[in-house]
């Protein structure tokens, strides 16, 4: 980033930041009979960081809404999860526009996180959970103007969750 030091791997980062931080923790809940753990690198002030920090003022990266938004899935259990939807790509690098993982927690709780790739386009999906019913549903969702939107200190609200229906 322009003004700060190189050592010290400062990074903005974004709503595609943030995109790919969902879809790993995707994959890792998908694969949780073999990923027991899995945490962020970083947390403050450097690549992919949690938080940024300038003096004493402190801003939320669109990758800590993600963190965030994720909680729920700790210690519940992975649930398979059908996706039917459009693909998105570039050329032959062509795949699901939309990634899904499930899990329920142990009150029976069901969670399912949908991060879409598509910057150009919102995305119809339907979801098949076998053995659980249908029932209400209430959702939050991380997005902002472009992919491209990132959090700073003077406008610290650019990418935050927001109640999804």
């Amino acid at each position: 980033e322009p003004g700060t030091n190189p050592g010290f791997l400062y990074q903005q980062n974004s709503l595609r930041d943030a995109m790919v931080a969902a879809l790993n923790i995707g994959i890792f809940i998908k694969h949780s009979d073999r990923v027991r753990m899995a945490n962020i690198a970083q947390m403050v002030n450097v690549l992919q960081a949690m938080l940024l920090t300038q003096g004493p003022k402190m801003v939320r990266t669109p990758t800590y809404w993600v963190f965030d938004m994720m909680k729920p899935f700790q210690d519940a259990t992975a649930l398979p999860v059908a996706l039917d939807g459009p693909r998105y790509g570039v050329g032959q690098w062509v795949v699901p526009a939309v990634s899904a993982a499930a899990a329920r927690d142990a009150a029976g709780v069901v969670y399912v996180a949908l991060t879409n790739v598509d910057p150009h386009r919102a995305v119809t999906v339907a979801a098949k959970l076998d053995g659980v019913s249908a029932g209400t549903a209430t959702g939050t969702i991380l997005t902002a103007p472009t992919v491209q939107s990132y959090n700073d200190f003077d406008h610290p609200d650019v990418v935050k969750p927001a109640p999804f229906s």
